[in-house]
């Protein structure tokens, strides 16, 4: 069993900005491998604590036999961070998905680049019972540390029950769930059945919840358990919507800290920020069309960055959605303080330089 390395562990706990990697794709759906390992210095520059690679953002289909790209994204991501000699503790996460002897593949694969942690996602195993989804992650565990990842049902994901989070928790080598139910009742199900386990202290909360970001970093989950007020907290996020503008999703993250650490002090402003973000969110994740053209919107942002060529994805359905564009021009005019183009643009002439 691989175990979690301590400085790893303490980064996790502690919290920190972890960016979905997207994937970088010439006009004819071959790797961009020049913009791929663009990205990750991108998200190292911006002051991430670490990245999530062949995760949704990074295209399911990567795994697909005509494309096989997971093995190509993952040992790029991991080059890359290993190359920047880093003086800092940057958490590697990788996505693993699929019935369990493919999981189990994957997993062994992360371990072969040095990623720290595997996130474990639930979708598309509908014909699982949850005593069988246990036992698959189990097996994961077994391999590598676990992130564990409640998605959405919208994208792919389930409903998964309080009793299902319960158990899960009481697995050894979990470390860290990701909350990306865009629910508030299931995000509740998953954080009370943390608190309820003996491990509640060796978990690290993630959100994952681009809809609702700031408002469950400021907001303390606070239950009576055995006569005594347990409390916790989501430390960090694991989102795509910090895979664009990660700079000043950074510099919010901070700010939302040190505003806990002081008590939630400027809470309202926060608060108020957090709409702002939810706005943008919508537009890049094309809420309003069940989610359709998310790759998209966030390749959109990259594109008009300069740090990926084009919006291209796997799926050809994977497009901007009518008026979308339109609704990104909007957020951009609305909210550039949350936008970090001035800073890519510098970026971008360091990288010229270095060439």
């Amino acid at each position: 069993m691989k175990l979690l390395d301590t400085t790893i562990r303490h980064r996790l706990q502690e919290g920190t900005v972890i960016p979905a990697h997207p994937l970088a794709l010439h006009e004819q759906l071959k790797l961009d491998e020049h913009r791929q390992r663009l990205l990750t210095r991108y998200y190292m520059a911006g002051g991430a604590g670490g990245v999530a690679v062949g995760v949704h953002t990074t295209q399911f289909e990567i795994r697909k036999p005509e494309f096989n790209l997971l093995e190509p994204v993952l040992k790029l991501a991991a080059e890359e961070i290993d190359n920047a000699k880093l003086s800092y503790p940057f958490i590697k996460v990788a996505g693993i998905v699929g019935p369990v002897d493919a999981a189990l593949k994957e997993a062994e694969l992360a371990v072969k680049y040095g990623y720290h942690l595997g996130l474990v996602s639930m979708g598309g195993l509908h014909s699982y019972t949850e005593a069988a989804l246990i036992k698959r992650v189990e097996r994961i565990a077994e391999v590598i540390p676990v992130f564990g990842f409640y998605l959405q049902p919208a994208v792919g994901g389930r409903i998964l029950s309080y009793e299902f989070w319960r158990d899960f928790a009481d697995i050894s080598n979990v470390h860290a769930i990701k909350i990306a139910a865009f629910n508030r009742y299931q995000t509740l199900d998953v954080v009370r059945a943390v608190c309820n386990s003996p491990r509640r202290n060796e978990i690290a909360l993630y959100t994952g919840n681009d809809d609702n970001i700031v408002a469950d970093l400021v907001t303390p989950y606070r239950f009576i358990i055995e006569g005594k007020q347990v409390e916790k907290r989501f430390v960090g996020g694991l989102l795509g919507h910090w895979a664009v503008w990660t700079k000043r999703s950074v510099e919010l993250f901070h700010s939302i800290k040190k505003s806990v650490a002081e008590g939630n002090k400027d809470i309202e402003q926060l608060l108020s920020t957090g709409i702002e973000v939810t706005d943008m969110n919508a537009v890049i994740f094309d809420a309003k069309n069940a989610f359709k053209g998310c790759i998209a919107g966030i390749h959109e942002v990259l594109r008009r960055q300069g740090l990926m060529e084009g919006i291209w994805c796997l799926d050809p359905g994977e497009v901007l959605s009518p008026g979308q564009a339109a609704e990104i021009d909007r957020v951009y005019s609305l909210y550039a303080h949350l936008t970090d183009d001035r800073f890519v643009k510098d970026f971008l002439q360091k990288e010229k330089a270095l060439v």
